[in-house]
């Protein structure tokens, strides 16, 4: 009965955080970029002094889906979405490299190549600064060019080249501002195989019939699991009723 109730107890628990992800995943069906994360069960042994009776139902985290979203075009020149396998780099607030696939960048006050959520954009160099009143082309290997709006013709300078890395899918971790890292905590190196497609953007690889099917069955899994749990109050009772009965 021990095990019963350890394992349906915390069965019970863990469905409702695989639930959550479900939930998380649905919410980000139309986020750029977005990669499904992935959830899985295994059960523990509890190691005591007791007998072995009791099993833990623990939620391990597997990582993420990183099989590639569909490419929607969007003809916006500071648009650029990973062809095939690979991530842009950008900087976060505390010096740190991060990966993402969401490839809808924009200016800076400041002038700088950013996310739209205004982290810098990383080039080969560092940052990428872009000149006022200019227009911008990136091309299919990542290299940022900007042609003056001034003059006619306008020359073309090259401002820089976006860092384009593509790690190990084994060696990389979802962070909890959403970007991607490494494992290890080293910077991923440049790749020169990771091209992009500029005027369009990466959109969720996240399956929503998928994740709704997913939900259901695990409402259904919830609910076992609270049965299981009446069934040992059930035998628990009928166990007290017989022992009163012989003593």
């Amino acid at each position: 009965m021990d095990r019963m109730i350890y394992t349906a107890m915390s069965g019970a628990k863990h469905i409702l955080e695989q639930q959550a992800t479900t939930t998380h995943n649905l919410a980000n069906a139309t986020s750029t970029g977005f990669r499904a994360q992935l959830d899985s069960f295994r059960a523990v042994p509890i190691e005591s002094e007791g007998l072995p009776t009791r099993t833990f139902v623990v939620d391990a985290t597997v990582g993420a889906d990183f099989t590639p979203g569909s490419i929607q075009q969007t003809s916006r020149e500071l648009d650029v979405a990973i062809q095939g396998a690979g991530w842009l780099s950008v900087s976060r607030e505390d010096g740190s490299e991060g990966y993402t696939r969401n490839g809808s960048l924009k200016i800076s006050e400041n002038g700088m190549l950013q996310t739209a959520s205004g982290l810098n954009v990383l080039g080969d160099g560092g940052p990428i600064s872009i000149p006022p009143d200019v227009a911008i082309s990136i091309a299919k290997d990542g290299t940022v060019s900007s042609v003056s709006n001034n003059t006619l013709p306008g020359a073309i300078n090259v401002l820089g080249r976006l860092k384009l890395v593509n790690p190990a899918e084994e060696n990389l971790v979802r962070g909890k501002d959403g970007l991607f890292d490494t494992k290890d905590g080293n910077p991923a190196e440049v790749d020169a195989n990771v091209n992009v497609i500029s005027g369009a953007l990466e959109g969720s690889n996240v399956n929503v019939v998928d994740a709704m099917v997913n939900m259901i069955s695990l409402a259904r899994q919830f609910e076992m699991q609270m049965k299981l749990l009446q069934s040992a109050e059930n035998n628990a009772n009928k166990a007290s009723q017989l022992l009163s009965l012989a003593g």
